[in-house]
C-alpha cells in the first residue's frame, strides 16, 4: 500500500522521526513557545505524541508483523489514540491541577501574619513578606490606621485592595484582644 506516493513503511518511519523530533523540541522549549499554542484547543504535546506513537506503531507492525495495509493503519490509529487519551487523563490533567493548587487569591491573605521588610511610612507604602502555600510572597503594604510601621515588625493583614495589603502591628491587635 502507498500513500502520498510513498511506501507506508517509509511514511510511518518519517512520521516517527519528524514528530518524535518535534516532541523532543517542544518538551525542551515548552516554556518559551507556550504562548504560540494558546489558540489551539488541544495541547501540542498530545498532537506530537499521537503522531509519534502512530509512526512508531505503524513502522513496527509493517516491518515485523504479517498484517499490512489498511488493517495496520486502523490498528495504529486506535493504539495512538488510546495512548494519547491515557496520557492526557493520567499525566496532563494531574499536572495542571497540581499547578493550580499552588495558587492563592487576595482573599486568602486576609488574617495572615507577615513581617515588614521595607518600613511603612505614615500615609505611605512599604513592603511585607509572608509564607503562604509553601512559598514566600512579598506584597506592597500600607498601614491600615495611617501610622508608621518599622522594619522587622510582625503585622496582621486586614484587607487587600488591588494587590496592596493593609496591615496593622500584631502586638497592637493582641493588646486590644486582651483588654
Amino acid at each position: 500500500m502507498t500513500m502520498f506516493g510513498m511506501d507506508m513503511m517509509t511514511l510511518y518511519f518519517w512520521c516517527l522521526i519528524i514528530f518524535g523530533g518535534l516532541t523532543l523540541i517542544y518538551i525542551l522549549l515548552a516554556d518559551v513557545v507556550d504562548g504560540i499554542f494558546d489558540a489551539t484547543p488541544v495541547d501540542p504535546a498530545l498532537i506530537f505524541s499521537f503522531f509519534t506513537v502512530f509512526g512508531a506503531t505503524g513502522y513496527l507492525l509493517e516491518k515485523f508483523s504479517p498484517i499490512s495495509g489498511w488493517l495496520v493503519l486502523v490498528i495504529t490509529t486506535i493504539a495512538a489514540l488510546l495512548l494519547v487519551i491515557l496520557l492526557h487523563i493520567f499525566v496532563f490533567v494531574p499536572i495542571r491541577s497540581a499547578d493550580s493548587s499552588l495558587g492563592y487569591s487576595d482573599d486568602d491573605l486576609k488574617g495572615k501574619l507577615a513581617k515588614v521588610i521595607i518600613s511603612i511610612t505614615k500615609d505611605g507604602f512599604g513592603e511585607v513578606v509572608l509564607s503562604i502555600g509553601g512559598s514566600t510572597v512579598s506584597r506592597s503594604a500600607q498601614s491600615f490606621e495611617n501610622e508608621a510601621i518599622a522594619y522587622d515588625t510582625e503585622v496582621l493583614i486586614i484587607e487587600v485592595q488591588t494587590g496592596v495589603v493593609s496591615v496593622t502591628p500584631y502586638e497592637k491587635v493582641l493588646e486590644n484582644y486582651n483588654q
